[in-house]
């Protein structure tokens, strides 16, 4: 894995976040999650995977989900709160006929992220 390929993140409880950058670094992010590591993405289309590498930690889930926000395309069009679904890589799935950076999950948790928290971080 190179990290390089993908936008990094490190949290104020020192955790890393990766972030994919398109179809392809999506692909490659997901690859490279962790059974049990938290990965995260908006409930509409656009936005990066991140993963949260290792155990998450509880103060760092409103963090990853800001950082996955920020970047997605439902922000960047709506300038609104964003809804980012939060899975564990083993609810991950990939089906012959998904396109390259889709993927299905099984089941998930969702986080709204308020539109002044994405502001905050956008300074």
């Amino acid at each position: 894995m190179l990290m390089a390929n993908f936008k990094q993140h490190t949290s104020k409880q020192g955790t890393l976040f990766l972030a994919g950058k398109d179809a392809e670094s999506n692909e490659a992010l997901v690859a490279q999650v962790g059974k049990d590591e938290d990965v995260l993405h908006t409930s509409a289309p656009g936005s990066p995977f991140v993963n949260i590498k290792g155990k998450t930690k509880k103060e760092d889930l409103k963090e990853a989900a800001t950082f996955c926000a920020v970047y997605s395309r439902e922000w960047k069009k709506n300038k609104k709160d964003v809804i980012v679904h939060v899975f564990k890589g083993k609810d991950i799935f990939k089906e012959k006929i998904m396109k390259q950076g889709t993927f299905g999950v099984k089941k998930f948790k969702e986080i709204k992220v308020k539109k002044s928290y994405i502001e905050e971080w956008s300074k």
